[in-house]
């Protein structure tokens, strides 16, 4: 072990794991890391190898004994039926069953349906009612029962009950910036020695929604870049909603049922393939702008408010340079939400295209924290802000609206609790968080600006040093950076100037022009081209 691991495991001993086992065990069992390093917390948090290798066969037998795999799922409804007890483990959705007045579970992989569930286990673990959760149940089997003879004798969801915050922020004390960086890459699977420092800042952008609250935000690139990675495996708090199409009952609320959507029973809901969403309802995505802009929704006659951040990832098929010249960065998005009311409530547009596509590489066999520990510690951390920290040392530029200033609050203070949760930083490092949340909205504004022409014409963001009074702008790579002329050399023969509009008229603004100069083959006359003038 290098130093950095020895140091976590001495610091937060028995909260980490290594990032080889978890690939190990997932190549052979089709759940979730965070299920997985569950398990492999309870056994195999420890730097002692022969531990470890006993915990790795114990986290195996569990799974292969108890695991439901769909094919087997016969197999083990007779272990249940003959042994009169058995433990599974497997993804459990309740219902409410309102003719017979009692909740009743479905098993995804054991197919079973209507099995009873006690009241105080559904008032306990509220998103069994909506997605569910995955589980380790104890099963029991009494012969003539009603409404199935399988009982539900109990449950404990695979996920961490509680977290010491205080122990977490104690122990940020002993690591430097760059390394807690390396910790978070690494329990999330990544490995950070095989990023730039740029596709580091993406990465990390991608954890704000687990812990900021309704933060919005999209992210659009290539394919396999693991965009969808982050809100499908990592944590229990998050859904991702795939295919595209879901309801506003689904989502926010049912008003046959009375209860709320998954907005309310999740921390992040994110929607996986952009261009395919849709909603079968007209005013789907209505609701969605009200909620995205509030964090509140109306349905019948209540208000209803909720906390879940929302995020859009989808793939971009064509090159990023002739999106930025023909259209927009956001085209990939379905026709029915191309509005600018509505993309002027994201916070950020993280560029999926500056991540490269991931490799083996790219994954990390060294220790982080088991990701359920981390999902919980961002969970947390939810309960905290930041927004106020640019404040003392910063303020914005004329160019930002007052939605642009609250994104990049936002964006800063998400970012804040990930690097500096014990909120020990100083200005340089809130500098460089602010450069950053900068970037990501203007890429936003940048958008706005071509859908919704003038209107937007403000995206020269910048911000001023309260200290020297000096203000910086902030360039997009995309855009070709804040300045009119290029800093790179020009090729031969080509040639910037600066001149007046046309001496005859009452135009007389200066103007940046460039003149490109090229020798071809002649034919022995004088041809001009070019804008026309009226020389004599």
């Amino acid at each position: 072990m290098d130093q950095l691991d020895i140091k976590l495991n001495q610091v937060y001993a028995g909260r980490v794991v290594r990032k080889d086992l978890t690939k190990r065990l997932k190549e052979g069992a089709s759940v979730p890391v965070y299920v997985l390093e569950y398990l492999l917390g309870m056994y195999c948090a420890t730097d002692d190898d022969r531990a470890i290798e006993q915990g790795i066969q114990t986290v195996k037998k569990i799974l292969a004994e108890n695991y439901v795999r769909p094919d087997e799922a016969e197999s083990v409804k007779s272990k249940i039926r003959e042994r009169g007890r058995f433990t599974v483990i497997d993804r459990l959705t309740v219902k409410l069953n309102e003719k017979a007045d009692i909740y009743q579970a479905s098993f995804t992989n054991l197919g079973l349906k209507s099995v009873k569930v006690e009241p105080e286990i559904v008032t306990q673990n509220q998103k069994l009612l909506s997605g569910g959760i995955w589980c380790i149940v104890q099963m029991e089997y009494e012969s003539g029962a009603s409404p199935s003879p399988f009982l539900l004798a109990s449950l404990k969801p695979i996920q961490m009950p509680n977290i010491d915050i205080q122990e977490l922020l104690a122990g940020r004390n002993e690591f430097t910036r760059d390394e807690w960086i390396e910790l978070l890459l690494r329990s999330a699977g990544l490995e950070p020695t095989t990023f730039s420092d740029e596709a580091k800042w993406h990465l990390l952008a991608r954890m704000i929604p687990l812990c900021e609250n309704n933060y919005n935000c999209c992210e659009l690139g290539p394919r396999s870049t693991g965009k969808s990675h982050i809100y499908k495996e990592i944590s229990p708090n998050t859904i991702l909603v795939s295919g595209g199409k879901t309801t506003v009952a689904n989502l926010f609320y049912n008003m046959a049922s009375r209860q709320i959507g998954l907005v309310g029973l999740y921390d992040v809901v994110a929607f996986d393939e952009v261009a395919g969403i849709n909603f079968s309802d007209n005013d789907g995505v209505q609701i969605m702008k009200d909620y995205m802009a509030s964090g509140s929704f109306a349905r019948g006659k209540a208000e209803i408010g909720a906390q879940a951040s929302m995020v859009f990832v989808g793939n971009i098929n064509q090159s990023v340079e002739s999106l930025v010249k023909t259209s927009h960065l956001l085209a990939p998005f379905p026709t029915v939400m191309i509005d600018t009311a509505f993309f002027d409530r994201f916070h950020a547009y993280i560029p999926g295209w500056e991540i490269p596509k991931f490799s083996p590489e790219n994954f990390s066999d060294r220790y982080g924290f088991i990701v359920d520990y981390l999902a919980e510690w961002l969970r947390e951390m939810r309960k905290r802000s930041f927004t106020d920290a640019i404040d003392p040392y910063f303020r914005f530029g004329n160019n930002l609206k007052q939605r642009d200033v609250q994104a990049v609050r936002k964006t800063v203070s998400g970012l804040l609790k990930l690097l500096f949760p014990n909120g020990s930083f100083n200005k340089e490092d809130l500098r460089q968080v602010l450069v950053y949340a900068l970037r990501v909205r203007r890429r936003i504004k940048e958008q706005l600006k071509k859908i919704g022409g003038m209107e937007f014409y403000d995206v020269h963001f910048s911000y001023i040093d309260l200290e020297t009074l000096e203000e910086h702008f902030v360039s997009l790579p995309e855009q070709g950076g804040i300045s009119l002329v290029s800093e790179d050399a020009l090729p031969a023969g080509h040639l910037y100037l600066i001149s007046s509009g046309d001496s005859n008229s009452d135009n007389q603004a200066i103007g940046i022009f460039k003149i490109e100069l090229q020798a071809i083959t002649g034919n022995g006359k004088l041809v001009r081209t070019g804008v026309a003038n009226n020389m004599r």
